[in-house]
């Protein structure tokens, strides 16, 4: 189906928390600007993923029996996924949880209770840091 001209598609976005009350304060401050699939574990999000390509993910880190680390390091192994944005949504702030995520390529780590301007912001600064990236060519093809 088109979108009426000058509309553009929303952004998707998925998010993963096995707390249902993150998953609906997460709708709630982004559905007017992205559309939104949650999901309550790391398994669902794998099985999401087989099929479907969102633009960015939000992911917990404390889930059973998946954690966020897990279901990333997955993640980072599909074809044509490992180049998806993800944004580390959790409460833990241990510097060991940090730099876990940072070694696995996360673009941010946002601390729960979350902002929601502050959650949009940095999803719509991820987006654009990921659409630059995927823009630039490749330094090898134009040499």
């Amino acid at each position: 189906m088109m979108k009426p001209e000058g509309e553009t598609a929303k952004k998707c976005i998925l998010a993963v928390d096995d707390a249902a009350i993150i998953l609906l304060r997460i709708t709630d401050a982004l559905e007017e600007y992205y559309d939104v699939v949650t999901v309550n574990s790391g398994a669902r999000a794998l099985r999401y993923l087989e099929k479907n390509k969102p633009d960015l993910i939000l992911l917990d880190i404390r889930m059973m029996p998946k954690d966020g680390f897990e279901t990333l390091r997955e993640i980072r192994d599909m074809k044509d996924r490992a180049d998806i944005p993800v944004i580390m949504l959790t409460g833990m702030e241990d510097k060991k949880s940090v730099m876990e995520g940072i070694k696995l390529g996360i673009c941010d780590y946002i601390l729960k209770p979350f902002f929601p301007d502050d959650l949009r912001e940095r999803i719509h600064r991820a987006l654009e840091s990921s659409e630059e990236k995927h823009a630039q060519p490749d330094v090898e093809e134009s040499v």
